[in-house]
């Protein structure tokens, strides 16, 4: 099922990583939305830029002609998560003060890194294994 010219982490393909990413991001907004009963649409963040990484990552699966490009879009928004999620280091002085805030900085700050960094290796193995 995997080629041997495609990265993978965990035994996932990037676009797979993406499409968990995606679900993941916008479930943890609904979720947090839900049980923090936050009725502002800033709780939404995480689903916001879950839905596009979500989205492109469906496309690269059926347009595989397109994958650099779409990847390449998801990876953006990735790095979008990360540096939104820097602004927990904004709440510092009082840490958690709003928890559920706070949380979805922390979790956009790690895993945007987290999934940006993968992207970055999935490109240099890319470019390797022309």
């Amino acid at each position: 099922m995997n080629n041997k010219n495609e990265y993978t982490f965990i035994g996932l393909t990037m676009e797979n990583i993406s499409l968990i990413y995606g679900i993941f991001l916008i479930l943890w907004g609904i979720g947090v939305s839900y049980l923090s009963t936050s009725n502002s649409i800033t709780s939404y963040i995480p689903s916001i830029f879950g839905l596009p990484i979500l989205l492109f990552a469906i496309l690269t699966l059926l347009i595989p002609s397109k994958k650099k490009l779409l990847m390449h879009i998801v990876v953006t928004f990735g790095l979008i998560i990360f540096l939104g999620g820097l602004d927990f280091f904004r709440s510092l002085g009082s840490p958690f003060e709003n928890v559920w805030a706070d949380s979805s900085k922390l979790m956009m700050m790690i895993t945007g890194f987290i999934f940006t960094l993968l992207c970055v290796k999935s490109f240099i193995f890319a470019r390797k294994n022309k």
